[in-house]
């Protein structure tokens, strides 16, 4: 149970969506912004618990797709999304949100609900009961949640001393994170499409 956690908590990677969540931990209270992230992460562990338990036959049972399309699909976006990092920094991540109401849905996707974390949901699922499962899928969310709302205390925290500097390490570290995301992205493009091909 502990390396599943592990897996999936490190698959949601806290720090990086904290880096691409900026605008948001910039702008809202910190009571709004929590709110945000745990509907988030709400959405994101009933979604990760349905492939848990019912592991790659929703793809083909259910939308009577190959897993491979979801990962091609899945990398293309993740794909738009570093570019757009890359390019324009944190500002072109204004036009994938909305008004702060809705921002649960677009936290949670693209941000935390992904090929990585739906890949690493079914195979838990496929290892574990389902009672595991949930509690396996559960926790690792719980704890990713815990470390974003965290981590928008400490920029609360330094913001009022070192303003600019915070802000301008979030930046170039989002840059820098984003160039790996696209790598990643590419990754799960090649992987689906190796998948899609394989006779």
């Amino acid at each position: 149970m502990f390396e599943s956690i592990s897996l999936l908590f490190v698959l949601l990677n806290p720090f990086l969506l904290g880096l691409y969540l900026q605008d948001i931990i910039r702008e809202l209270s910190f009571r709004t912004f929590a709110g945000v992230v745990l509907r988030a992460s709400l959405i994101s562990g009933t979604v990760f618990v349905a492939f848990g338990i019912s592991g790659d036959r929703i793809f083909s049972d259910l939308f009577h797709v190959r897993f491979a399309a979801f990962q091609i699909f899945g990398g293309i976006v993740f794909l738009l999304i570093g570019i757009h990092y890359v390019l324009y920094g944190g500002r072109a991540l204004k036009t994938w949100r909305g008004d702060p109401d809705y921002l649960a849905g677009t936290v949670a996707m693209p941000f935390m609900i992904g090929p990585g974390t739906i890949s690493a949901s079914v195979i838990i699922g496929a290892q574990m009961s389902m009672q595991s499962t949930i509690i396996s899928i559960a926790t690792a969310v719980f704890l990713a949640a815990v470390a974003i709302i965290l981590l928008k205390y400490i920029h609360d925290v330094l913001k009022k001393k070192k303003e600019a500097l915070v802000y301008r390490y979030i930046e170039v570290t989002g840059r820098i994170m984003s160039l790996f995301v696209g790598t990643y992205a590419i990754e799960m493009i090649l992987q689906g499409l190796e998948a899609w091909l394989k006779p």
